[in-house]
């Protein structure tokens, strides 16, 4: 057995970060929209929704604007796309990431108790 270098993990991390950014739910765009941040308009004006299912769409916002704001240039991030777009550990720690964040939107929703 080899042991993973730590260069190894950050760019499976990373891999997995941008993939959110671009795969999922088909909102790919949101990632690069992060500009108007720099004008001063509020993209977050609060974690509250409706509902399970526009927690979850938050969810992935969070983890596109991370992506973006980490890597701004978006054609970076198409070109590094097919580097962790088939690859299942970058598939797991997307679905990772997007869940940390929708426990977040979960618990400021008080779970969407009636």
């Amino acid at each position: 057995m080899t042991p993973i270098s730590n260069r190894h993990v950050a760019g499976k991390i990373t891999g997995a970060l941008m993939l959110a950014a671009s795969l999922l739910l088909g909102s790919v765009a949101m990632a690069d929209d992060h500009e108007a941040e720099g004008s001063g308009e509020t993209w977050l004006p609060s974690l509250m929704t409706e509902t399970p299912q526009e927690g979850f769409a938050l969810a992935v916002t969070l983890s596109q604007k991370g992506v973006a704001t980490t890597q701004p240039d978006a054609e970076v991030r198409k070109a590094k796309r097919s580097d962790y777009a088939e690859d299942p550990d970058s598939l797991i720690a997307v679905s990772h990431v997007i869940a940390t964040h929708f426990q977040t939107v979960a618990a400021a929703n008080d779970y969407w108790r009636e």
